[in-house]
Parts: C-alpha cells; sequence; structure tokens
C-alpha cells in the first residue's frame, strides 16, 4: 500500500519539471538560430566579395567597377531585385583597388570590399538588447589578376 502512494504524489511532476525547462530550451533555441543566421550571412557575404574579385582579376584594372559591385550584392552583374544578404547595398561597396605597382617581379593584386554592414536578428523585437544588431567587420578579399 506504501507503493501506491508514492505514486500517486508523483503525478505530474515531469510536465511540471517540462514547463519550467521549455522557456529556457526555446530561447536557447532561437539564439543559436540566429547565430546560425549570422554565420551564414557573413560567409555568403565571403563568398560574392571573393566572386567579384575573381571575376575582376580578369578585367582591365579600373574597368567593370558597377557589374562588380552588383555581383557582390545581387549575385549577377546586372542589378538585381533581391540582394544575396537582407540589408546589403551597392553603397557599402567601395571601389575595388588595383596594385599594379611595385618592385620586380610586379604582381598585380585587385582588392574588393564590403564595409559596414550590419546584421539584424529576425527575434531582436522579441529579446530587446539581448539579440543586438553584429556590425561585421570589412570582408575583403584579393586576387592576383592576369593583366
Amino acid at each position: 500500500m506504501q507503493h501506491a502512494t508514492q505514486r500517486t504524489t508523483q503525478h505530474g511532476a515531469a510536465l511540471v519539471e517540462f514547463a519550467l525547462i521549455l522557456p529556457l530550451l526555446l530561447t536557447l533555441t532561437i539564439f543559436v538560430a540566429e547565430f546560425g543566421r549570422a554565420i551564414m550571412y557573413y560567409n555568403t557575404l565571403t563568398k560574392s566579395v571573393r566572386d567579384a574579385a575573381r571575376y575582376l582579376s580578369t578585367k582591365t584594372p579600373g574597368t567593370r567597377l558597377a557589374e562588380a559591385k552588383n555581383l557582390i550584392v545581387y549575385g549577377t552583374p546586372t542589378a538585381g531585385a533581391t540582394a544575396l544578404v537582407p540589408g546589403l547595398t551597392t553603397a557599402m561597396v567601395p571601389d575595388p583597388v588595383w596594385q599594379t605597382q611595385g618592385t620586380l617581379p610586379v604582381i598585380n593584386v585587385v582588392t574588393v570590399r564590403v564595409q559596414g554592414y550590419t546584421f539584424r536578428p529576425m527575434w531582436s523585437g522579441v529579446f530587446g538588447k539581448v539579440l543586438n544588431p553584429i556590425n561585421f567587420s570589412t570582408v575583403s578579399a584579393s586576387m592576383r589578376t592576369t593583366l
């Protein structure tokens, strides 16, 4: 008879424990998802900057600037409707820099950058100051030119 009494006093204990831990699990899930999105956006910026540097490495220095900026922002040399990364604009892409001088042997290099991009979490309105926007550092890529 003693065992039956102990069993009835434990009814619902697992449900109460789950209810107590659920907000923590949901918060942790949201933080991990937002951090994953930030890494994905940074990776997309890095790849697009590298693609633009590769594109410009085969062009005459000082040409195709608008096409390179569009390649970074939209993923194509022509202006598109949707940016690869939300909030990215061509104003955040300064003109590429060519290094075509130096001592022998001269190695011509083109450098492309994205400056001032800020990642804005989707859940920042819900979590207030905990999920602040993240200012990415300058994303740049340099590539040797063929000219």
